[in-house]
């Protein structure tokens, strides 16, 4: 369960990381923050590139920052755009969140203020894993 508290800071650090977007392609900007088990926050922005294969989201700027600086236990994750409902990330930012935090507390935001929380086994229930868990094990 994640408090009020740290929700708010979550999407404060994840909307101002909105900001810095770089996003000339789409101006579909997002901002995404994760927490660590350890209580540190990091945030990353979306970065487009003319190669668009090369475009980064958000969360995993976030994300890798985080497993850069030596945080592999991810809590949470937050991700805000100005969409008109709550922003939820992609499935390739969804497998990546899985690698370092199955049970990750998913907040979804849009700049208005709504919110949606969610589990990342909710959000992708079937996670890629290597090795592949043995049977009963589950996915």
């Amino acid at each position: 369960m994640l408090d009020e508290t740290v929700q708010q800071q979550l999407l404060d650090q994840a909307r101002r990381a909105r900001e810095t977007a770089y996003a000339p392609y789409s101006n579909f900007k997002v901002g995404a923050a994760v927490l660590t088990a350890a209580g540190e926050i990091f945030s990353g922005c979306n970065i487009e590139n003319a190669s668009l294969g090369a475009t980064i989201c958000a969360e995993r700027v976030a994300i890798l920052t985080a497993v850069a600086a030596g945080h592999r236990d991810l809590t949470a994750l937050a991700v805000v755009a100005d969409t008109p409902d709550p922003v939820a990330p992609c499935g390739l930012c969804r497998q990546v969140l899985a690698e370092f935090s199955p049970d990750c507390r998913v907040l979804m935001a849009n700049t208005a203020g709504r919110i949606r929380l969610a589990n990342l086994k909710e959000l992708l229930p079937l996670a890629f894993r290597w090795p592949p868990p043995k049977s009963g094990e589950g996915g």
